[in-house]
């Protein structure tokens, strides 16, 4: 499609979109303005490659949370983060290459008051790069906590501060509201500038109510009545199927090709294979996706120990999509959604319709579709008596936590999060620990000297800056 193409927008191309002008005056290799569309295209490349890399200098969500293992190279496996400043390159991306390049679209599309201007685009666009925004300081708040927020781009100031996190969560659930009163499902958006929806106005208001219920859910042990109101009033409202999706669709010519095979195939290397702690539970339970996620030894799937070296040719390895350049990333989807809405209906939330056992059920079923899997497969591993919702071990939180930690395989950092809201499965620390199994991401060392004494503060306030150290929604099992 037109749309998915777009996104060739690297820095080279970044800088040349805007040099078509009539004046031959104008200095063409040092354009004044990059067309609003360009960088928000540019803004969403750069925020799903961050989320879907696998590599260690950048994203290690999926070793600390063992669906992947390190081979001879075991560090980030044993959560040293400070070596590579995991910590630092990730806050970077995250600040300068996403949030500030959708601060600066909004800037343009805000300032475009030409009188040609479609003003329900116009709206649209505003509403879209809101939603974005507000993805992004979710994902900043879930990984250190306390962060920069209010002046984070106030050029006045060099040394923002860092806004309580509760306080950030509570506003962009508000942000969200505002953003979806605005958008009319009959406007035009970004169109095919829009890497991940196309400008579907529609995709973007159901993307924004499943949005509210993820952020929603994420506080519900600490600010139980906002997430239910919140929950209640947009779950209706959100994605009903895989084809409702957050998905960016790579393409097959680097740079534009999915980070992952870019770690494991243009890299040359053999750093990762599987870890034992995801395949053995997969393995107990028959699960079907295993053939997608995995490949196998012998016939069978084997799994690494976390935190040891490990043998390339002796385990299982990322499934044979994870070769394709073209492979899709996901940032938010249906099964989610569903397993969420299962957990209001265990907490008794009446508002919502169905029956914890019926969205769990629908959870799994669209996981099990979307990675290939067929209705069979589906059925026969809900008749399961260790996977149904009436029969498998544990309370919700047990039964949802592990079936939602399979469903996130390949999403590091959603299954880093739901395990630590839910507590389960159950993770073990990797052989050679260097610390506890960590809850949160330490804040960057260039924050602590250049912008020490709110950093100090912030550190302060969420009761230190450890790995160790609880975020506010992170809550003991109860």
């Amino acid at each position: 499609m037109k749309m998915k193409k777009i996104y060739i927008v690297v820095a080279s191309v970044i800088m040349l979109t805007s040099c078509i002008k009539d004046d031959l005056n104008d200095d063409t290799k040092n354009p004044s303005t990059v067309p609003a569309e360009t960088i928000f295209a540019s803004a969403q490349k750069s925020l799903t490659d961050i989320m879907t890399s696998s590599n260690v200098n950048r994203n290690v969500f999926r070793l600390i949370t063992q669906q992947w293992q390190e081979t001879t190279y075991t560090d980030e496996s044993n959560y040293d983060l400070t070596t590579r400043n995991i910590p630092q390159t990730f806050w970077n991306i995250m600040y300068r290459d996403v949030l500030k390049n959708f601060s600066e679209c909004k800037k343009l599309v805000a300032a475009d008051n030409d009188v040609h201007t479609d003003q329900l685009a116009k709206t649209n666009k505003l509403a879209e790069i809101e939603l974005m925004e507000v993805y992004a300081y979710s994902v900043l708040v879930n990984t250190y906590g306390n962060v920069p927020y209010s002046q984070v781009f106030d050029t006045n100031n060099p040394h923002p501060k860092y806004d309580d996190a509760k306080t950030i969560y509570l506003d962009l659930l508000a942000r969200i509201d505002k953003a979806l009163g605005t958008m009319n499902a009959a406007g035009a958006g970004f169109d095919d500038s829009d890497i991940i929806y196309g400008g579907n106005a529609s995709k973007w208001i159901k993307f924004g109510n499943t949005l509210k219920v993820k952020i929603a859910m994420t506080i519900v042990d600490v600010e139980p009545a906002v997430a239910k109101a919140a929950v209640e009033a947009a779950y209706n409202k959100g994605f009903t199927s895989n084809a409702d999706n957050a998905v960016l669709k790579y393409l097959g010519a680097y740079p534009n090709t999915n980070p992952i095979w870019e770690d494991l195939v243009r890299s040359g290397r053999y750093d990762f294979v599987a870890a034992k702690t995801i395949v053995d539970q997969m393995n107990t339970l028959n699960d079907p996706r295993r053939q997608f996620y995995f490949s196998t030894v012998g016939g069978a799937y084997k799994g690494a120990t976390p935190g040891a070296s490990s043998n390339y040719d002796s385990f299982s390895h990322a499934g044979e999509i994870f070769f394709d350049p073209t492979m899709p990333a996901l940032l938010l989807d249906y099964s989610e959604l569903e397993f969420y809405l299962a957990e209001a209906k265990a907490l008794n939330w009446t508002l919502v319709t169905g029956t914890a056992e019926e969205h769990y059920n629908n959870a799994i079923r669209a996981s099990i579709i979307y990675w290939g899997g067929s209705t069979d497969d589906v059925s026969a591993y809900l008749s399961n008596p260790d996977v149904a919702y009436s029969t498998a071990a544990g309370n919700y939180k047990q039964k949802i936590g592990m079936q939602k930690f399979i469903a996130l395989y390949n999403r590091g950092y959603d299954a880093w999060t739901e395990w630590r809201r839910l507590d389960y499965p159950k993770i073990s620390p990797a052989v050679d620990a260097i610390s506890g199994i960590p809850v949160r991401y330490t804040y960057p060392a260039q924050e602590q000297n250049l912008n020490t004494d709110k950093y100090n503060e912030a550190s302060a306030a969420i009761g230190g800056d450890k790995v160790e150290t609880k975020l506010f929604w992170d809550k003991a099992d109860q």
